[in-house]
């Protein structure tokens, strides 16, 4: 089989390509590497999405399982007169990097664009947590939202959980988290979601327009789960695809790139929710990679993938 990159990510790839033969080889399994590079790559993606004005940010502290204060940032516009929907957000990293402010920019220009308030969670990030850790603290912030409705003007029944790349599994594992204990949630909408650890056999067909490797993604299961990746030891709420049961999950948007190595793994979550009975919108964008719309936002790729969570955000 064959691939054919978008003709207007070619030389986005091509500059990326060139950008990293320059740079140090990094070895397979090398978390702090990883974690260097993809801050760096991060902070330049940030940079390119178009600045928004009339956003207002204030920082909050939810409690861990553990005691730990997981910070949480809320984005409004700060015109709601009565209560509405609220977004849960877990930034993307491959869930051993990134943060609060690397999300600043995009986050803010999801609430300009769909009027509806988001509330980032800064997670724990592996090796320093592992496991279902991860998921649990960004379960916290969903139960610090739903305690603080009436103070943040949130509709408890509006509320849905977001994430991106490695945020896709905290985020999709607080869905699981929301339905077991009971917790209301309108939605997920997961972005190119990070869900099966068992994803290690390389396709030679798609390496060369890979943004997220083989070995990027064995590094960062690797962190998350250490000598249980790859067993049967593993929880869905560390790694989601391992769920067997999917009955009465929140409705599901998802979406990812034809030549994402989270393709397969995606499609295969969406049908299993749609199976279960779960609702399921989900998109396969073809000739783009991981990450196409964060590399490039103006591209009509991109924007025609903003242009559907958007609606989605909006219709909450």
């Amino acid at each position: 089989m064959s691939y054919t990159l978008d003709p207007e990510l070619v030389p986005v790839l091509a500059a990326m390509a060139a950008q990293a033969a320059d740079a140090p080889a990094r070895e397979r399994g090398d978390w702090r590497a990883l974690r260097e590079a993809g801050n760096l790559g991060q902070a330049a993606m940030a940079a390119l999405v178009p600045p928004v004005t009339g956003i207002k940010t204030t920082t909050h502290f939810a409690t861990a399982l553990d005691g730990t204060r997981i910070e949480l940032r809320w984005y409004t516009t700060g015109e709601r007169t009565a209560p509405g929907p609220a977004v849960l957000y877990a930034h993307g990293g491959g869930m051993v990097l990134g943060d609060l402010d690397a999300y600043d920019t995009l986050l803010s220009w999801y609430v300009a664009h769909s009027r509806v308030p988001f509330l980032s969670v800064g997670y724990r990030l592996a090796p320093e947590a592992t496991g279902t850790t991860l998921a649990e603290d960004v379960f916290a912030g969903l139960t610090w939202l739903v305690g603080h409705a009436d103070e943040m003007g949130v509709d408890t029944g509006r509320i849905a959980v977001m994430g991106d790349s490695g945020g896709g599994a905290p985020a999709a594992a607080t869905a699981i988290l929301a339905r077991d204990r009971q917790v209301p949630l309108a939605r997920q909408i997961l972005v190119y979601p990070m869900l099966d650890d068992r994803n290690q056999t390389p396709d030679p067909a798609r390496e060369p327009f890979l943004t997220w490797t083989y070995d990027n993604n064995h590094t960062a299961w690797n962190a998350v789960l250490g000598d249980t990746l790859g067993t049967e030891a593993v929880s869905p709420i560390a790694a989601p695809a391992r769920l067997r049961d999917f009955t009465g999950l929140a409705p599901a948007y998802i979406d990812t790139g034809d030549l994402d190595i989270f393709r397969d793994e995606d499609i295969s979550y969406a049908a299993r929710l749609a199976a279960a009975g779960v609702p399921v919108e989900l998109h396969v964008h073809p000739g783009v990679p991981h990450g196409w719309d964060r590399i490039a936002p103006q591209s009509q790729p991109a924007r025609r993938a903003f242009t559907d969570r958007v609606r989605v955000l909006a219709a909450l």
